[in-house]
């Protein structure tokens, strides 16, 4: 099936087809003095584009802007007032001939194969010679524009209920750490309707019954309840493999699960210098640097992996705690977290260690309670991966039409248009 016949920008910029321009430096001082609600987009490739608001603004009109120094993304902007910093370029094309959002869609497509960085800058100059455009007749850019914008709003949906579903399971986790669950499945009510039902303690007010203590108190005899992993010497690039024993990185710590992309390999030989630094099943691997508390609880197939320098492992006797609650807590519990800062931040120190880890205080339910606490929690975990993978599928589903359609090699009939 033969493909589309293309066009350069350079070409089209001669025909007077596409203009480029670049957006004026907006400074703090500027935004200061002339607040308002009108957007301002500039190079980040994050919150769609966005750097801030103003009281002025530079375009009222369907544009297409990309940044410039921030590697190069496109954006399609609808008609509203909004400015573009001179980090910024932006796109006009002549509505009669281009469709704006095909001409997006085609560019962010080529997009994936180039690599714009700050010292290869996505200039006006620069692209103008890289990106070509199909030459097909607007109503067919219309309807490929169409589909491929139905996708979108497919993704933008489902991304707002999974944005939905994370501030209700926040919420929920919040409350299963200060109310904790009943053996009905319930919430306790809370403290302000039943007093009885909750106890003060050194960390706050929480359910009658449960213990408060440090880990020390839940550790295994003969074991260290706490490991940190080994000396940045002990494991550097030299030591990389393709292929081999997995290691754990800060990378590789998701929400609760590993990323298994982000997993980095080493030899037999070297996994058994390391030795001491694997994991065992129940184990709690968790970032020691930046964000402090990020976990993930090692299960059966994950025995035997390593963890990196900047991982701390906690080691907890199996028939006082859950793996899994601790993890919890670590993760989601804002009263610890807030005591995990307080530690990290006081004296300098920007890391966690043994001496920060034995100062935090934990409050524990019984075994019971903790299987409860674990149930509710998965379940809106469980929510959350489902409409992850949707998205997951929406998206491949967006970059196989891409291909097929952009390009010609699936071409549509006629009367589809």
């Amino acid at each position: 099936m033969s493909e589309f016949q293309t066009c350069r920008l350079d070409d089209l910029m001669a025909h007077g087809l596409v203009r480029l321009g670049r957006g004026d430096v907006i400074s703090k001082d500027d935004i200061a003095g002339h607040p308002g609600p009108y957007p301002i987009y500039s190079s980040s490739a994050h919150n769609n584009g966005k750097f801030g608001e103003y009281g002025k603004y530079m375009f009222d009109e369907e544009l297409i802007t990309w940044s410039v120094d921030g590697g190069g993304n496109f954006f399609y902007r609808d008609k509203h007032q909004f400015s573009v910093t001179n980090v910024c370029g932006f796109m006009r094309v002549d509505g009669k001939q281009l469709h704006h959002k095909f001409v997006y869609y085609s560019l962010a497509h080529q997009h994936r194969s180039l690599t714009f960085d700050y010292t290869d800058k996505a200039h006006p100059s620069v692209i103008k010679k890289q990106y070509r455009i199909p030459s097909i007749g607007k109503p067919l850019q219309e309807k490929i524009a169409g589909i491929l914008t139905s996708i979108d709003t497919s993704i933008e949906k489902t991304e707002a209920l999974i944005a939905k579903h994370q501030q209700i399971k926040a919420g929920l986790m919040h409350d299963l750490f200060t109310r904790g669950v009943l053996p009905s499945g319930q919430l306790r009510p809370p403290r302000s309707e039943a007093p009885e039902l909750y106890q003060e303690t050194a960390i706050g007010w929480i359910p009658t019954g449960w213990e408060v203590s440090g880990l020390q108190a839940k550790g295994k005899a003969n074991v260290s309840w706490i490991r940190t992993g080994p000396f940045g010497s002990a494991l550097k690039g030299e030591h990389w493999r393709t292929n081999g024993h997995p290691v754990i990185t800060i990378g590789a710590l998701g929400e609760g699960a590993f990323l298994h992309d982000e997993l980095l390999f080493v030899d037999t030989k070297d996994a058994a210098r390391l030795k001491d630094f694997q994991l065992n099943e129940g184990d709690v691997v968790f970032s020691r640097v930046a964000d402090v508390g990020r976990s993930v609880t090692i299960r059966q197939e994950q025995k035997g992996w390593i963890m990196s320098s900047n991982l701390m492992r906690i080691t907890l006797d199996a028939n006082l705690v859950r793996p899994d609650y601790l993890q919890m807590q670590l993760a989601f519990d804002s009263r610890l977290k807030a005591q995990i800062r307080a530690q990290v931040n006081s004296g300098g120190r920007d890391v966690a260690n043994s001496a920060v880890l034995s100062k935090l205080r934990f409050a524990w339910p019984d075994f019971d309670e903790q299987d409860r606490i674990i149930s509710l929690s998965n379940r809106a975990s469980e929510v959350l991966r489902d409409e992850s993978r949707n998205v997951e599928k929406l998206q491949k589903q967006k970059l196989g039409l891409m291909q097929d359609l952009l390009t010609g090699k699936v071409q549509m009939r006629t009367n589809d248009i």
